[in-house]
């Protein structure tokens, strides 16, 4: 049997930018969280770990393989495939709620899926959804 060794300090710690969501996580146990509070800050991590978001790329750019391998993830091959992409998906109280949300962006990473053209693509079919809904005039989009 081999065993895999990761050198921690080479290993971009997820929980180091994710101390508010984790938060929110925590009280979310004890009260009521509005989950578009919770969307804001898991992409407000991805922005300042990758500088994209998962809004900023379309699921049809993955391969059926890709997403069959996602939906068959559990917590210890998550960590396993983030470590050898050079992440750490845990915090000082375990596996980090969003990690299966992570290696979304890892693996859109290791794809190349994380690109200007394909932010503009995505970004273009959410103002296109929201505008085919009935009583919409315009979309306000921050950039």
């Amino acid at each position: 049997m081999s065993t895999i060794a990761f050198d921690q300090f080479a290993l971009t710690r997820i929980a180091d930018f994710a101390r508010s969501l984790s938060r929110l996580h925590q009280a979310s146990r004890r009260q009521r969280i509005d989950d578009d509070q919770i969307d804001r800050e898991f992409n407000a991590v991805c922005m300042s770990i990758w500088g994209y978001t998962t809004d900023d790329f379309s699921d049809e750019l993955f391969s059926a393989e890709d997403h069959a391998w996602l939906d068959s993830l559990d917590e210890a091959h998550a960590r396993i495939f983030a470590a050898e992409a050079g992440y750490d998906l845990v915090d000082d109280h375990g596996m980090l709620t969003d990690w299966w949300g992570y290696c979304w962006m890892i693996l859109a990473e290791k794809r190349g899926i994380l690109s200007p053209e394909n932010r503009a693509a995505a970004r273009a079919a959410i103002e296109d959804k929201y505008l085919a809904a009935p009583n919409v005039i315009g979309v306000i989009v921050a950039r």
